[in-house]
């Protein structure tokens, strides 16, 4: 077992496809240490036969190399493999329960560019592993422990492709829109970012009566996030102008986040997205102990509208998966990042895009308002997002200056209510800044003076 972790981060293993670890042979080692130990944490499957393990993936060229090498592992352990093709995150994970597998798999980088790609794994329950069973994996992958264990003969497992896996999640998003209540009469723009959910939302959304106007909705293996979908979602905003639409949505390419426009063409993020979740379900007594699950990198104007009602913000590191723990340790049912992670939990285990924009959808036809003014609930405090690309992650402590810098910073922004927060990003080789305060010449000060240390150091 080794003691700490070598290739899984923040979200599952990612990196350059067909580079280390994202590789077909790592793949075909991470496919048998998973199915082993699936197979292990329970001698019985859920479906009462063999063990299942369900593989999805989304749309980038290398999902095939990564889904045929985690597939002959799981089958050479003994494990049944079920194919659901290009499915959004939240689907494996729904699609998990529905079929009664043991486990889930997905194939992506979510927002990453096409060249890279990624292995996340969902428990039987569609909640994202814990450390302890990922180390598990990870140590079988490193150790050889697994290395004799060869069924043969009809223990072999066997694949099979699930051809309703789209019509299960469609249906499962529908059910989280009130019964009765139709888009109809609503325009609605939707960026697929050529990834997982170029015909799940476009469905969804007309099935639910809206006259729905899509784009990003021809992938190629190659085009998957690029200038298109959450990550650039000025190409939404224009594309509303143009069709005079009531609303735009914007995923990434796993659809796990979804980005909004209102009518105005003015970008709603999750930190918007959150603010009018939790307001909306306070007011209707169904928010879990008053309480937004949100990360550090949300803008304190969201504390302050939630206290405003009577709420609170708890704070978890960066990532939906700390999101989501700390949901599930306390008993919380809404979540998200600003990046437009949100995790309704009342509906689903993990980041859902499509999801999250029915809820928003669900408060505008409820408010009869349109989205410019039920995002008006909030008000931002001026902040400040630097990406600092390097190419080494050294600790900030080792940085001649940058603590120094840091500190300065934040006896200045503190006394204005503001703060200062510096991490290295868990999936890219960047540095992220962010500064938030009452001034916006202040921030801007503050971020070249830090950005420009860290850049002559470790710049790239």
């Amino acid at each position: 077992m080794t003691a700490s972790k070598k290739i899984f981060g923040t979200d599952g293993v990612r990196g350059t496809a067909n580079t280390e670890p994202v590789t077909a042979e790592t793949a075909l080692k991470l496919g048998r240490a998973a199915g082993h130990v699936f197979k292990n944490l329970s001698a019985q499957s859920r479906s009462r036969g063999r063990h299942k393990i369900v593989v999805g993936k989304d749309t980038r060229l290398s999902g095939y190399m990564l889904e045929n090498g985690l597939s002959a592992g799981i089958l050479s352990m003994g494990v049944d493999v079920l194919f659901i093709g290009p499915l959004p995150t939240p689907g494996v994970a729904y699609v998990t329960r529905s079929l009664r597998a043991d486990a889930g798999i997905v194939i992506t980088a979510s927002h990453n560019p096409y060249a890279d790609n990624g292995i996340k794994f969902f428990r039987a329950d569609g909640y994202k592993l814990d450390d302890k069973i990922e180390l598990q994996i990870e140590g079988l992958v490193f150790s050889g422990e697994i290395e004799n264990i060869r069924p043969t003969a009809d223990e072999v497992g066997k694949a099979v492709r699930i051809d309703d896996a789209l019509g299960r999640y469609i249906e499962h998003a529908k059910a989280s829109f009130p019964r009765g209540m139709t888009l109809e009469g609503m325009r609605i723009v939707v960026d697929c970012a050529h990834g997982a959910a170029y015909k799940s939302t476009p469905c969804v959304l007309r099935e639910l009566g809206a006259d729905v106007i899509t784009y990003g909705n021809m992938p190629d293996g190659k085009n998957i996030n690029k200038d298109c979908g959450s990550m650039h979602p000025n190409l939404l905003c224009q594309k509303l102008w143009e069709h005079r639409a009531d609303i735009g949505l914007a995923h990434d390419g796993d659809a796990d986040r979804v980005v909004l426009c209102d009518e105005t063409g003015k970008v709603i993020d999750g930190d918007d997205i959150m603010a009018i979740a939790a307001l909306d379900l306070i007011a209707l007594g169904a928010l879990n102990e008053r309480t937004l699950v949100a990360t550090v990198m949300s803008n304190a104007g969201l504390d302050a509208a939630i206290q405003a009602a009577g709420g609170r913000v708890v704070r978890a590191p960066v990532g939906d998966k700390n999101v989501i723990d700390e949901m599930l340790r306390n008993g919380f049912n809404l979540g998200g990042e600003q990046s437009g992670h949100m995790i309704f939990r009342d509906f689903s285990t993990t980041g859902d895009g499509l999801v999250a924009a029915l809820q928003i959808l669900r408060i505008m036809k409820t408010q009869d308002q349109p989205l410019s003014s039920v995002a008006k609930c909030w008000k931002r405090f001026p902040q400040l997002l630097t990406n600092i690309i390097v190419r080494e992650k050294r600790p900030f402590e080792e940085l001649e200056n940058v603590p120094k810098l840091v500190s300065e910073a934040e006896t200045e922004l503190k006394a204005q209510g503001g703060r200062v927060l510096l991490r290295y990003s868990g999936t890219e080789p960047k540095a992220r800044l962010l500064l938030e305060g009452q001034e916006s010449a202040t921030l801007e000060r503050w971020s070249a003076k830090i950005s420009e240390a860290i850049k002559r150091q470790v710049g790239a």
